[in-house]
């Protein structure tokens, strides 16, 4: 006897679970020779100037140009802050936070991509219990006599009163 409903898994499914979480480091372009050394190049480049000690760095010799800085008059002293300090200095601690970010970003997606693995687990284990409840429900309708209650989406050629395929429709 098959169910009165008869669960189809959307493709999808099977390729998300071969493919596994999405992960930052999975966008790089790595298709050809050039792009894997540019690819390369780009984030050691990345990982040094994108660390606490490169700012820390870059701080020290913004430091050693202060006193000409200062000696330059108020707008020397502005241009100094805005154009060396802030953007040499914060630029290597926006990359960390950034590099920060992306690490969270993966933990999430990959957290997000387990949760949604249990919930495909546990709707195809509770597709599996209607099944059987459909299969049971209609037993019983037959033995006592009854009609089984109409399912509106029944797949086309399944007469759910024998669950059985049927050439005539119903009158």
């Amino acid at each position: 006897m098959t169910s009165l409903y008869e669960h189809i898994p959307h493709p999808h499914v099977h390729a998300r679970t071969a493919a596994g979480p999405v992960k930052v480091a999975d966008q790089h372009d790595t298709g050809t020779a050039a792009a894997r050394v540019n690819t390369w190049l780009a984030i050691w480049i990345t990982k040094i100037v994108g660390s606490m000690w490169c700012a820390y760095a870059f701080g020290i010799m913004d430091l050693f140009s202060l006193p000409a800085a200062i000696r330059g008059g108020t707008g020397t002293l502005i241009a100094w802050i805005a154009q060396t300090f802030l953007q040499l200095v914060l630029l290597s601690i926006i990359m960390v936070g950034q590099n920060v970010q992306a690490g969270a970003a993966d933990k999430r997606a990959e957290a997000t991509y387990h949760d949604v693995s249990v919930l495909l687990h546990e709707n195809a284990q509770l597709q599996a219990h209607l099944i059987a409840q459909d299969r049971l429900l209609t037993m019983m309708a037959q033995k006592l006599g009854l009609e089984p209650v109409p399912v509106i989406d029944l797949p086309e050629g399944i007469d759910a009163r024998t669950d059985e395929e049927c050439d005539e429709p119903e009158n």
